[in-house]
């Protein structure tokens, strides 16, 4: 988790893990990755208003990364809440310094929006930056459903 700003983990107990899936709705859902029956990371999504939902991907299987899996999932959620779900736009972001996954959200089609420089500090006292993107349904049906 040292990547997204939490060198020391998020902190939570199995138990309160558990009390968060158990609220998961329409408005906001957890998912588990799998390849082969095998859990390989994470990814969710959240409403923030209407027609906008904010989204977030983890490959945690460190012999998975790298291989595109990452895009394959981004692009089935992208569909399922563009296509699906009506969505309008969907926004995500990431640290400044996870140049890679920076790579995958502008080959998908998304917008950078803004760059944000140190804006707070992780759990180490280290000021951190991110970058925010968007994409709007517009622009996914240009790029694949055309």
């Amino acid at each position: 988790m040292a990547h997204a700003g939490y060198p020391n983990g998020i902190g939570i107990s199995k138990a309160e893990a558990l009390e968060l899936l158990e609220k998961d709705n329409d408005l906001q859902r957890r998912l588990i990755l799998e390849l082969e029956n095998e859990p390989i990371g994470e990814m969710s999504y959240r409403t923030l208003e209407e027609r906008t939902a904010e989204i977030g991907i983890k490959i945690c299987d460190f012999d998975q990364q790298n291989k595109g899996y990452g895009s394959e999932f981004l692009r089935m959620l992208m569909d399922y809440l563009f296509v699906k779900k009506g969505y309008s736009k969907v926004i995500l972001d990431t640290n400044l310094k996870n140049e890679r996954a920076q790579l995958v959200y502008e080959r998908l089609g998304f917008q950078k929006v803004r760059t944000n420089i140190n804006k707070w500090r992780d759990q180490l006292g280290e000021m951190q930056s991110s970058v925010d993107y968007e994409m709007t349904k517009e622009v996914y049906q240009q790029l694949y459903r055309d």
